[in-house]
């Protein structure tokens, strides 16, 4: 891979009590629309979610939501994206996010937010894909995460054969090109989970 033309985005459905989480959204979502790079989201209109792919709508870029129909209504599935995919439940979800992303950023979130970060990580380190995966490390938001990563690793949980490469950034400004450097380096041919392999996982 040398090139990043989409980005996943994984966040919360809620805004969180720091005014920053919000604002790190919205600036990412202008990041991607004046680089011209497509958004891949939860397909929400509420929280961290409505924020960044509003920004990104707002600054004239486009954005895919790929939502669970049980999920249309709890988050108010934003209408105004040019792409909305729906889907029967949370793992076809996760599979199309996948597919239509070239990279994978992590702003804040919850419960949801981590699952599917922590999936990405964990298809990396089993060398099913080499796509950069980012923890968007806004206030030290995810830093209990990286403490216990660092614990898996003191306690050989994460052996040096298969380690985890999470990438951080503590500024917004700062995410893109940490991808682009990732991605410029990833082999070739190595960016893709087959779907007969990903629906084994």
């Amino acid at each position: 891979m040398t090139k990043i033309k989409t980005v996943c985005v994984y966040c919360g459905s809620g805004a969180g009590t720091n005014p920053r989480f919000i604002e790190s959204a919205r600036t990412l979502g202008k990041t991607l629309a004046e680089n011209g790079i497509r958004l891949v989201y939860g397909g929400g209109s509420v929280g961290m979610m409505g924020a960044v792919a509003s920004a990104v709508l707002d600054h004239g870029g486009s954005v895919t939501g790929i939502i669970p129909d049980f999920l249309t209504s709890q988050e108010n599935a934003l209408k105004r994206v040019q792409e909305m995919i729906v889907t029967t439940d949370m793992h076809a979800r996760k599979q199309l996010m996948f597919e239509h992303s070239d990279a994978f950023v992590a702003l804040p979130g919850g419960i949801g937010t981590l699952e599917e970060l922590v999936e990405q990580l964990t298809w990396q380190q089993l060398g099913r894909h080499s796509k950069p995966v980012l923890l968007a490390n806004i206030d030290g938001f995810w830093e209990p995460l990286l403490a216990l990563v660092a614990h898996m690793r003191s306690t050989q949980f994460i052996r040096p054969t298969l380690s985890v490469d999470i990438l951080q950034a503590e500024r917004v400004e700062d995410i893109l090109p940490r991808l682009q450097a990732a991605a410029a380096s990833a082999p070739e041919g190595t960016d893709a989970i087959a779907p007969e392999i990903a629906r084994r996982l």
